[in-house]
């Protein structure tokens, strides 16, 4: 493990209890004391938590890394939602992405394809709400990018406030791929942040077809802020992992549900 990934990991220790002293480090990455407290200055230089005495203990860590200090959870499954979703996704296609882990493995698949390519060069139109993925589709020759404009959260690196609906709401999409911290049958896609929410909800209702993406681990989950009801949406992407029962509740609601192999 490099320093940064048990940087990261601390981090999730910490998110997970809300505090920590240097032993907890020691007995857990198996790290000298004093490695332990030269990591956990690290990290409050980087102002991620509060150094304390014998340890730390979380700022807003607990319940909000910014996204560049976030490891990657459920990789393997995000990479399988993302592979399924470019069956959706032909040339020609205006599709919306929201921010989010999931979408940003749906745009490196989006990156890396050959097939998209237009007669006029411009294989696909992206319009996203997160400045990331933006940066991340840009040097695509064969993908239009389309930022919405509107001010930045630092935590998820999205573009909220009224400048973003302006936007939207003059915008038309064949599909679009929306991330969530949580969904369920009852409650449908929920996220952390209320203004993060509505962007995502307004993005969907632009869509003639909008689908929710979501590896298994977000299935049952309920977060702050519902984005819209499941009647919005098309269907549901997941991995395999989801519970079978799960499954046929979201399609019992009238989603399509797309199940990604992860092996």
């Amino acid at each position: 493990m490099s320093r940064e990934e048990r940087l990261a990991a601390i981090l999730d220790m910490l998110g997970e209890t809300g505090v920590l002293d240097v032993q907890d480090v020691v007995e857990r990455f198996a790290v000298s004391p004093a490695t332990a407290r030269r990591d956990l200055d690290v990290l409050a230089g980087r102002q991620l938590l509060n150094r304390t005495r014998g340890g730390a203990t979380a700022q807003s860590v607990a319940y909000d890394l910014p996204l560049r200090f976030k490891r990657e959870a459920n990789a393997e499954s995000k990479e399988a939602i993302a592979q399924a979703v470019q069956e959706l996704i032909t040339p020609g296609m205006r599709i919306g992405l929201s921010g989010g882990t999931t979408a940003k493995a749906i745009a490196a698949a989006l990156g890396q394809r050959s097939d998209l390519e237009a007669n006029d060069g411009e294989g696909i139109t992206v319009v996203t709400s997160a400045i990331n993925i933006a940066a991340q589709l840009v040097i695509r020759p064969h993908i239009r990018v389309v930022v919405t404009g509107g001010v930045v959260r630092v935590r998820s690196y999205e573009l909220v406030g009224p400048y973003t609906d302006l936007m939207l709401e003059r915008i038309t999409l064949d599909a679009a791929f929306i991330g969530v911290h949580g969904i369920d049958a009852t409650h449908g896609p929920m996220v952390s942040d209320e203004r993060e929410a509505r962007v995502n909800g307004l993005m969907a209702s632009r869509a003639d077809r909008a689908w929710i993406v979501a590896d298994s681990s977000k299935i049952g989950v309920r977060a702050f802020a519902t984005v819209d009801t499941l009647d919005a949406f098309t269907g549901l992407v997941t991995d395999d992992g989801a519970r079978p029962e799960d499954l046929a509740a979201f399609r019992d609601r009238g989603l399509r549900v797309v199940v990604a192999p992860t092996s």
